[in-house]
């Protein structure tokens, strides 16, 4: 159904209060369109040409739809037939599916002496989080006197980094951030990613629905005894 006309009174305090918190609230419709004539669109999407305002939004009340303003700069503006309710409800679902199905940062937690069967495990559900078309951050916590040495904590990162090559890259150089060294991992496009590993016997594999930066998930439980793939 069409949404009511908007009256050019009332509370204008209010009025603004509502635009402030309405992202739809920039395009114009029905009466706030004041120009005197458009080009029209049907609600097929045909062009009807060039008609006077007035005229256009009489045929948009006939099929008890609205006249909407696509295009403002365009002269004459471009209107077009539509119901607006029913295009702000696609336009916001649109939106809340991208949000939904954004990539979300995962966690890998390394320490400078990783044993090599929980390095391993590590990385096979690095890669499953690269898969899945996550985000992977490497963290690498140094303990008390392991400061004192953070080139072997930088060795580590570097050769996750290169057994990760084949799914994914570093937005940038691994970084030394007080008692720890970070690096963001973006996966490659889906055509272009390798495994290296696959899921070990016994080993099961990486739920996508799992919980984001801040919770570390998998990786802290300790490693099966499984011999490596390569």
């Amino acid at each position: 159904m069409a949404s009511p006309f908007p009256s050019s009174g009332g509370n204008r305090s209010g009025y603004y209060q509502r635009r402030n918190q309405d992202p739809f609230a920039h395009i114009k419709r029905n009466l706030r369109i004041k120009v005197p004539e458009i080009r029209l669109i049907s609600p097929e999407g045909k062009q009807l040409g060039i008609m006077p305002t007035e005229k256009a939004l009489a045929l948009a009340m006939k099929f008890n739809l609205d006249l909407v303003e696509m295009a403002a700069t365009a002269t004459p503006p471009v209107c077009r037939i539509m119901d607006f309710n029913k295009y702000v409800y696609e336009e916001s679902k649109k939106s809340a599916h991208a949000k939904s199905t954004a990539s979300r940062i995962k966690e890998i937690e390394f320490s400078a002496r990783i044993a090599t069967h929980d390095f391993e495990t590590k990385i096979r559900h690095a890669e499953e989080f690269l898969d899945h078309g996550n985000k992977v951050k490497l963290r690498l916590k140094f303990i008390r006197r392991e400061l004192a040495h953070t080139e072997l904590g930088f060795a580590v990162v570097q050769r996750a980094l290169a057994e990760l090559a084949g799914m994914g890259h570093a937005d940038s150089t691994p970084k030394l951030m007080g008692k720890q060294i970070n690096v963001m991992l973006t996966p490659h496009p889906v055509n272009k990613r390798k495994r290296k590993y696959t899921l070990a016997h016994g080993e099961e594999a990486v739920d996508d629905t799992g919980s984001d930066v801040g919770h570390d998930d998998e990786h802290d439980q300790p490693a099966p005894e499984a011999p490596a793939a390569h």
